[in-house]
């Protein structure tokens, strides 16, 4: 008899999303919410989650901080709703503003016209 045991690092993007003025960029931009955690498995079935860290990622430039897990915790089951710029940790920060095509998502240079992926206008 053999046991099949794994233990992988994994990523849960989280259904939050709050408007803001960047202060890194200075761009109007979005907080997106995300948590990474360890899992431990048993023949493929999720047994043990451990290590949960939440993060926020600035959809205008790309920084991110890490908030403390309370706050996670609580904006995961909706009990919180916003994120106040204290609550934020930097892990990195970007100065300059990121593009992305409005349709298919692809990160674009600033002098570009047209989405070299998907050819719509940006």
């Amino acid at each position: 008899m053999f046991f099949v045991v794994t233990s992988t690092t994994k990523e849960k993007e989280i259904d939050f999303s709050q408007t803001t003025i960047c202060s890194a960029c200075g761009a109007y931009g979005r907080y997106e919410l995300f948590m990474t955690y360890n899992q431990l498995s048993l023949f493929f079935i999720p047994v043990i989650k451990w290590g949960r860290k939440y993060y926020v990622k600035l959809r205008c430039c790309g920084s991110l901080y890490t908030i403390d897990s309370d706050l996670g915790r609580d904006i995961e089951r909706g009990e919180k709703t916003t994120i106040n710029e204290s609550d934020l940790h930097p892990v990195r920060i970007n100065h300059r503003r990121e593009y992305f095509c409005a349709n298919c998502g692809y990160k674009l240079s600033s002098e570009y016209e047209y989405c070299p992926k998907c050819g719509s206008k940006v």
